[in-house]
């Protein structure tokens, strides 16, 4: 069976608390045995923690969400760096811009963006970056702070931003946008680019694939993205399956999984 790992999920989100056990589950038995869970503001810290401490696959990721930017306070990043100290994750995040939504402070917005940048780097750690109508702004940053590493999530901008992010040593996260025949500039990028930076995700439950519009998404769609980004490759699933799990676990820092070579 494939192997996959889900770089972007938010398998702690309430939209699952009726049945997660059975989400995780139909993740499993399709194949993504692993998830990166990437936390949104303080107070889902300390439930993403016990979550990830108790299901087996979980790895958290602690950071603060720029759409809710409104829930964040300047003590907060102190809060973030000692739960960074103390809890040793596996990425800081998510963390970015969103010019997108009206009415978000885009200066304070930099500012807990700076910051956030700042303690990955401080703490060798990936971070995982929501980029919104300001891929190149999340790019000055990135290049500001310097010594950076990691994945810019749901990657929606040209092969010219895609390629800057690489050159920057990002990933792009590719997930369910890609399944729709009208994203012709995305699957255009995702068939010729460079396979080592390529991460797959599903960002559930939100980014429902074409095949399951209007239902809440899951980790075990996961499949499906790969297979169309096989498809578009013009390459095995297998073998974009193993590229992109290896991906993963390089950046993330992962151990390998049981019995893998």
């Amino acid at each position: 069976m494939i192997a996959l790992i889900d770089s972007h999920s938010h398998i702690d989100a309430g939209e699952f608390d009726a049945d997660r056990p059975d989400v995780l589950a139909r993740a499993r038995d399709a194949g993504v045995t692993r998830q990166i869970v990437p936390a949104i503001a303080l107070s889902g810290f300390e439930n993403l923690r016990d979550l990830c401490r108790d299901e087996a696959g979980l790895f958290p990721a602690y950071g603060l969400h720029p759409m809710y930017l409104a829930e964040h306070a300047p003590a907060h990043l102190d809060a973030l760096a000692q739960w960074i100290e103390r809890e040793r994750p596996v990425a800081v995040g998510e963390c970015g811009l969103d010019f997108y939504v009206e009415g978000l402070d885009r200066d304070a917005q930099q500012r807990y963006l700076d910051a956030q940048l700042k303690l990955a780097r401080d703490h060798d750690l990936p971070v995982i970056l929501h980029a919104r109508r300001a891929f190149d702004d999340v790019a000055a940053a990135i290049r500001r702070v310097g010594g950076l590493r990691g994945v810019v999530h749901s990657f929606s901008g040209s092969e010219e931003q895609a390629l800057q992010f690489f050159r920057l040593g990002f990933h792009v996260g590719i997930g369910g946008p890609v399944t729709y025949e009208r994203a012709q500039r995305l699957r255009a990028i995702v068939a010729s680019m460079p396979i080592e930076w390529l991460l797959l995700e599903t960002d559930s439950p939100d980014q429902p694939l074409s095949g399951h519009r209007g239902e809440r998404n899951e980790p075990a769609y996961l499949v499906e993205v790969l297979d169309c980004v096989a498809a578009l490759r013009g390459e095995s699933r297998e073998s974009v399956a193993a590229a992109t799990t290896a991906n993963a676990e390089r950046l993330f820092s992962l151990p390998a999984r049981p019995g893998a070579s």
